[in-house]
């Protein structure tokens, strides 16, 4: 039987190395905040790295000090396709994020002032290498799988492609191998949305005590739009209005306004989202594109990987659809890679990753019990010799 996990305490790792960066920039040290869960065996193999989508970050599961459920917690815990019981989980805040790793909010210690729009750009590769000293700190010699959804999926695939010997399995969800011409023009809008806002005041807003929660709210609004699908906003929303009859003005009428508001808003002022930590992560996704190193082709670029692979995708979800796994999928069968693949039935879109899905759970399930299976087998061989 599955259960939650109660509640967790995040870590905090002081890295004083420097990390270079893609864009050629240094970070001559930073810190990143992540949570553990279940425990590590005694040779660390049970270990699962989860990495997280634009707006997520470290706490995947379990309950925060405010009672807060996790991103992922209906997937993670004792029972769950993630048992903690049997794996050692952990998830780690992305370096220029705004919940306790290094990023824009933080101080700029050549400043002391905060760092707002002079922090460097960051890539999908910066937080693989900034993960990767996460696992020499815990000890674990390898992963015996990496996890990802979206942005995350993303970030399975370029551990794949730079850490291939790191990592046993890798699971890539509703991600693509690069975004789309589509999805590039959804994040200039967002983007443009919060650098219009006057309280952004060129990325200095936390010097000038504002927040630019107009902008923060328009570019959830329009995040949220392309997470869910038409059938799913139809069946939730159809036409209904919020009075019983039209008002003839511009206020929101329609249940449909109201609740992407309310999603803006909530974006904007409960989660305290960091706006130039939302510029920084659209434009890492923008930037990701392992095959450009490679002539654009994608089977060139994951020749390296020799990890096992799940691949999944959903219906529905027009953000990172099923076509653009089918991409990654042939590009690892190119190279005779060990894939499995499963596409799901969902009317939730792109979120559909996030939620209750019996086809879903079920494919974590199998896969992850093949994991399980793994484990026990070399436990055994290791007793025997």
């Amino acid at each position: 039987m599955s259960q939650d996990l109660g509640v967790i305490t995040p870590q905090l790792l002081k890295v004083e190395s420097p990390l270079n960066l893609t864009s050629g920039k240094i970070l001559p040290r930073y810190d990143l905040v992540y949570e553990t869960y279940g425990e590590l065996n005694a040779d660390a193999s049970n270990a699962i790295l989860v990495c997280h989508a634009l707006s997520g970050d470290h706490h995947v599961a379990g309950e925060d000090a405010n009672g807060k459920l996790g991103w992922w917690n209906g997937y993670i815990g004792p029972g769950k396709p993630i048992d903690t019981n049997q794996f050692f989980v952990v998830c780690s805040n992305n370096l220029g994020g705004c919940s306790g790793t290094t990023g824009p909010a933080s101080i700029n210690p050549e400043t002391n002032k905060v760092y707002g729009p002079d922090f460097p750009m960051v890539t999908c590769r910066d937080w693989v290498n900034s993960q990767n000293e996460l696992r020499k700190h815990l000890g674990i010699e390898q992963w015996a799988a990496l996890v990802g959804g979206s942005m995350g999926g993303m970030q399975v695939l370029q551990w794949a492609i730079d850490y291939p010997d790191k990592l046993r399995h890798a699971l890539v969800i509703a991600a693509a191998p690069k975004l789309s011409a589509q999805n590039i023009a959804f994040n200039a809008v967002a983007r443009s949305a919060i650098m219009s806002d006057p309280e952004f005041h060129e990325g200095r807003f936390i010097e000038k005590n504002s927040i630019p929660k107009q902008g923060l709210a328009l570019a959830r609004m329009l995040g949220h739009l392309t997470y869910l699908s038409d059938d799913m906003m139809g069946s939730k929303f159809g036409r209904e209005l919020r009075q019983e009859e039209l008002q003839y003005n511009y206020g929101p009428q329609f249940q449909v306004e109201s609740y992407l508001s309310y999603q803006g808003e909530k974006f904007a002022t409960k989660q305290n989202f960091d706006a130039n930590t939302y510029l920084l992560m659209t434009k890492a996704l923008d930037y990701f594109d392992p095959a450009a190193e490679f002539n654009h082709d994608l089977t060139k670029a994951l020749a390296k990987a020799t990890a096992n692979f799940l691949v999944v995708s959903f219906t529905t979800d027009w953000r990172f659809s099923p076509e653009r796994s089918h991409e990654i999928v042939k590009a690892l069968l190119d190279n005779d890679a060990n894939v499995s693949y499963a596409e799901v039935e969902s009317q939730h879109g792109h979120d559909a990753f996030l939620l209750p899905n019996e086809h879903y759970e079920g494919v974590f399930r199998a896969y992850m019990q093949k994991l399980t299976d793994e484990l026990a087998n070399a436990q055994q061989d290791g007793e025997q010799k």
